[in-house]
C-alpha cells in the first residue's frame, strides 16, 4: 500500500508540473507554447526552417548570459529557474481561488484521467504498479511506443 501511495503522489506531482507547463502562455518560450505568429517572424504565413532555427538561436543567446557561446551548468540552471518561476506565478494567478497568494491542496489543478493513467501503468491489472511495470512504462515513454503496444508487450511477458 505504501508503494501505491508513493506512485500516486509521483503521478499527481507530474500532473501538476504538466498542468503548469500547459498553462504557460507564449512569452518567448520554445515549443508549442509559442504562437504561430511569434514563430513566423517575417509574417509570410509560413514558418520556415530558418525561422525555427532562429527561435533556437534566440533561446540559446538568452541563456548564454556571459556570451561565451556555451551554456554552463549555472546558466542552464538559472534559465530553468526563471522559467519555473514564471510557471509558478501563472499557476497561482490561475488557480488561487481565495486570492491569498498561495495554492492550497484543494486549489491545485486536479490530475487529468488519474484512473486511466494508473490503469495504463498497471499492465497486469493487479491493483498496484510493480517495479517491472514502472520501468517498462518509463522505457516505453522514452522509446515513443504507443500505450497499446506497451500493454501488449506486458501481456506477452506474463
Amino acid at each position: 500500500m505504501k508503494h501505491l501511495t508513493f506512485i500516486a503522489l509521483v503521478i499527481a506531482g507530474a500532473s501538476v508540473i504538466g498542468a503548469g507547463a500547459a498553462m504557460a502562455k507564449s512569452s518567448g518560450h520554445h515549443g508549442p507554447r509559442m504562437s504561430f505568429e511569434e514563430m513566423d517572424t517575417n509574417g509570410d504565413g509560413e514558418i520556415s526552417k530558418a525561422e525555427l532555427e532562429s527561435v533556437r538561436a534566440r533561446h540559446f543567446s538568452a541563456a548564454d548570459t556571459n556570451g561565451d557561446g556555451a551554456l554552463s551548468m549555472e546558466e542552464m540552471t538559472a534559465r530553468a529557474s526563471k522559467r519555473a518561476d514564471v510557471r509558478a506565478e501563472r499557476m497561482i494567478k490561475e488557480h488561487d481561488a481565495n486570492g491569498d497568494g498561495v495554492l492550497s491542496a484543494e486549489e491545485l489543478p486536479k490530475p487529468r484521467d488519474m484512473e486511466k493513467r494508473f490503469s495504463r501503468l498497471d499492465a497486469d491489472e493487479s491493483g498496484g504498479i510493480s517495479k517491472e511495470e514502472f520501468d517498462a512504462a518509463r522505457k516505453a515513454h522514452r522509446g515513443g511506443k504507443g500505450k497499446k503496444m506497451w500493454k501488449q508487450e506486458q501481456q506477452d511477458q506474463n
